[in-house]
């Protein structure tokens, strides 16, 4: 019953998360414990997968739910290795490539992508953070970078542009974000026009067009 699919691949674990139904997911969980074993709750439960090779941890980042999250990460804490989390969990990407980082910058939930940020510095290193979060690409090649301008949200760009200032090198941010580009040859500039976001494009124009000492001073 507790490792059954019920919904498109989803056990009843996965798809309380994906209704967002935090009461029932906690249900669940004390179930769980008591019924399963360890190594069930955790491959099972915690980093199970269903139809989109997406964890619970996965739907809660890409749905914007501060709480549900809250309550996953303390979850992963309590059961999963150091290894377990930053491989499974931080960085686990889903049957797109994507990782729940990426998913919350694609549909502009800022909060979740400045939480995950902080647990990640918290958990990996700084060639992880850089080239398998910042810099890492979906299966379409797409940043996280691409995936918030192609939804032409300016507060996570923005953000994604100091956290860059702060993480990667000159050449890095020039030819790895700004002109960076995805499977078809485009970069986030281009992907930004098409969402006729005009306060994006003139910021993308401008941060282009600085010098080193201009990128660190912006």
């Amino acid at each position: 019953m507790l490792l059954g699919k019920i919904n498109e691949g989803m056990t009843a674990w996965n798809y309380a998360a994906y209704r967002e139904n935090l009461k029932l997911l906690n249900e669940i969980w004390k179930f769980a414990k008591e019924k399963l074993t360890t190594e069930e709750l955790i491959n099972k439960i915690l980093l199970g997968t269903d139809y989109k090779g997406r964890t619970v941890w996965h739907w809660a980042a890409e749905k914007g739910n501060l709480k549900l999250l809250h309550k996953i990460w303390q979850r992963a804490q309590e059961k999963l290795t150091t290894d377990e989390i930053n491989n499974k969990l931080l960085l686990g990407t889903d049957s797109e490539g994507r990782t729940a980082w990426q998913l919350a910058a694609k549909e502009c939930k800022l909060e979740i992508v400045q939480k995950v940020w902080e647990w990640a510095e918290e958990k990996l290193t700084k060639e992880e953070m850089n080239n398998e979060l910042l810099l890492s690409t979906d299966n379409k090649k797409k940043t996280d970078w691409h995936l918030a301008a192609e939804k032409g949200n300016f507060k996570v760009i923005n953000k994604m542009w100091d956290w860059a200032k702060e993480k990667l090198t000159t050449e890095e941010i020039k030819n790895k974000l700004l002109l960076g580009t995805d499977s078809v040859g485009m970069t986030a500039w281009h992907l930004t026009t098409k969402m006729y976001n005009l306060e994006i494009l003139q910021k993308v124009r401008v941060w282009a067009k600085l010098t080193t000492e201009e990128i660190n001073f912006y």
